[in-house]
C-alpha cells in the first residue's frame, strides 16, 4: 500500500531544518506586519486608548513620565499588533509542522480548533476592548476623590491594557481545552457536568488571578469563562469516544 507524503517517517535532521525554517518565516511575518503597521503607530495608540480618554473629565489627558515613553509605548503595542495580526499564519506553521505526525482523524480535528482557538483569542481581545473597557474605566474615572485630576501615564495605561487583553484571550480557549480533554479521553463529559460547582469556583480565581484586583474584572472575566466552558462541554459531547458519548 503507498504511503501518502505527508504520513511518511522523516529523519530527525529534516525535522530540525524544517522547525528552522518554519521559524525563521514566522519570525518574517511578524517583522512584515510590524513594518507594515509602524507608520500608524500612533493612531493605534489612540485606538487602543479611546475607551480612556472618552471618559476623562474635560480637561484632562494622558502623560509621559518617562522621556522615551512617546516612542516605546506606541512602539511596544504596534510590535503586539503585528504578532496578532501574523497569528493566523503562525498557527498555520505550527499545523504544518505537527500535522505529519497525526492521524487523519487527528487532523481533521486538530485543525478546526486551531482556527477557533485564534478567532476565540480576538474575541476574548474584543470582548476586553468594547465591553469590558468602558465599564472599567467608567467606575475608575469616577470613583476618587473630586480633587484628584485623573491623567493616566501612557505606559502604565498600556501595561494595563494588554494585560487585560492577554487574559480575556486565553480565557477564552476554554472551550477548546475542553473539547480536547473530552476528545482524548482524558475526561468523561459527564464527569466534568458534574464538576461544574467547581469549575464554576476556578472561573472566578483565573479571574482574580489574571486581572487587576477589582471585582469588576474579575466578574467579566469570570462569567464569560463559565458560559464558554459550557459551550465546549456542550461540543465535548458530540466529539467524546462513543463508549462515553453514551454515559454523558
Amino acid at each position: 500500500m503507498t504511503v501518502p507524503p505527508e504520513d511518511r517517517e522523516q529523519p530527525l535532521v529534516a525535522h530540525l531544518i524544517e522547525l528552522r525554517d518554519r521559524l525563521l518565516r514566522s519570525l518574517l511575518a511578524v517583522l512584515a506586519c510590524f513594518a507594515l503597521l509602524f507608520p500608524w503607530s500612533n493612531e493605534l495608540y489612540a485606538l487602543a486608548a479611546r475607551p480612556l480618554l472618552a471618559l476623562l473629565p474635560e480637561g484632562s489627558s494622558m502623560i509621559a513620565t518617562d522621556v522615551a515613553s512617546p516612542f516605546f509605548a506606541p512602539f511596544k503595542l504596534t510590535l503586539l499588533a503585528a504578532l496578532l495580526l501574523a497569528l493566523p499564519y503562525l498557527f498555520w506553521q505550527v499545523w504544518a509542522f505537527v500535522a505529519p505526525g497525526l492521524y487523519r482523524h487527528e487532523r481533521s480535528l486538530l485543525w478546526p480548533l486551531m482556527a477557533a482557538s485564534v478567532l476565540l483569542f480576538y474575541a476574548g481581545m474584543a470582548f476586553a476592548y468594547f465591553v469590558v473597557f468602558p465599564i472599567l474605566f467608567q467606575f475608575f474615572t469616577t470613583v476618587g476623590p473630586e480633587q484628584v485630576r485623573v491623567m493616566t501615564d501612557i505606559s502604565a495605561y498600556l501595561d494595563f491594557v494588554l494585560k487585560l487583553f492577554f487574559a480575556f484571550g486565553v480565557a477564552f480557549q476554554v472551550p477548546v481545552a475542553v473539547i480536547l480533554l473530552c476528545r482524548a479521553g482524558v475526561v468523561e463529559p459527564s464527569r466534568l457536568a458534574a464538576k461544574r460547582p467547581y469549575v464554576v469556583v476556578g472561573c472566578f480565581v483565573a479571574g482574580m488571578l489574571l486581572t487587576p484586583p477589582d471585582v469588576f474584572s474579575q466578574t467579566l472575566l469570570a462569567v464569560p469563562m463559565w458560559l464558554l466552558f459550557e459551550a465546549g462541554l456542550a461540543v465535548g459531547r458530540r466529539v467524546a469516544p462513543k463508549e462515553q458519548q453514551s454515559v454523558s
